[in-house]
This record gives structure tokens, C-alpha cells and sequence, in this order.
């Protein structure tokens, strides 16, 4: 004797769709992460070097022409001065114009340790926007073919 129902309900159809909502809680997840970590990626120092064929220098309403010569002797708008010199008369000019640019014009010969100094003094001042002047392309040309020993 078999033990039964009669009426017998449909059974259930599978799904003939796609359920996006595990798709969309992913993508979300993604884009969370790719949120977080994009400003991570583009922090670092920006620099911009020079090209072969240098192009016109911006011109700049306020800044400070400092030099290095080979020696290592710093100039400021053509005066020698010495480190602590300076350094103060950098503080002053950032007192008086906080926004101004230190134009550092270096000669090559000078070694980067130097030029690291003169960068930190300029800092620690309180003028954090330096140039770098260099020649153009034409100057530096010759100089290029050169064979060294």
C-alpha cells in the first residue's frame, strides 16, 4: 500500500535570470578600494626636468635668485653670504612675500650635497617653492659630443 498525496504542487522553476546583487556588492567593494588607494598611487615628489629643447622659463612676479658657484659658495642676488647669513635673509623674504620662489641657479661642478643645503636652508626658511635655472638646449649642445677618457 503506497502511502501518498494526491494533489501534487508544482515543484519550484529554476531561476532563468542572473541575481546581480552578489555582482553589484562586489563592483562597490572594488570601488571602495580603488578609492582608497588611487591618492596613495599619486603621492611623491613632482618633478619636472628639463628637456633637450627647453622651452621658455615662466616668468615669476616674486622670487629669490640664489647661485652656487664651484666652490660651494652661496650667492644671494649676487652678494656672498654664508650659510647662517643666508638663511636668515631667506626668513626675511619669506616674511615679507611667503609665496615667493627660490630660483637656484647651480653650477655643475657642484656637488649634490651642497645643493641639498642650500635646498634645506631655503626650507627651513619657509620658502618651499624652488626652481632649478638651467641653460638651453643650444648651450649645452657642444657639450654633449664631448668624449671623456
Amino acid at each position: 500500500m503506497a502511502f501518498g498525496r494526491l494533489e501534487r504542487t508544482p515543484l519550484s522553476q529554476p531561476m532563468s535570470e542572473i541575481n546581480m546583487t552578489p555582482l553589484i556588492d562586489v563592483m562597490l567593494v572594488l570601488l571602495v578600494i580603488f578609492m582608497l588607494t588611487a591618492p596613495l598611487l599619486v603621492r611623491g615628489i613632482k618633478v619636472d626636468l628639463p628637456a633637450s629643447q627647453a622651452g621658455k622659463a615662466l616668468k615669476v612676479e616674486r622670487f629669490a635668485a640664489v647661485s652656487v658657484d664651484v666652490a660651494g659658495q652661496a650667492f644671494l642676488e649676487g652678494q656672498a653670504l654664508p650659510d647662517a647669513e643666508l638663511e636668515a635673509a631667506l626668513q626675511q623674504i619669506a616674511k615679507q612675500q611667503p609665496d615667493a620662489e627660490v630660483q637656484l641657479r647651480v653650477d655643475a661642478a657642484v656637488p649634490y650635497a651642497r645643493v641639498v643645503a642650500v635646498m634645506g636652508l631655503a626650507q627651513k626658511a619657509g620658502l618651499s617653492r624652488i626652481g632649478f635655472v638651467t641653460e638651453s638646449a643650444k648651450a649645452v649642445a657642444p657639450s654633449l659630443t664631448e668624449t671623456r677618457p
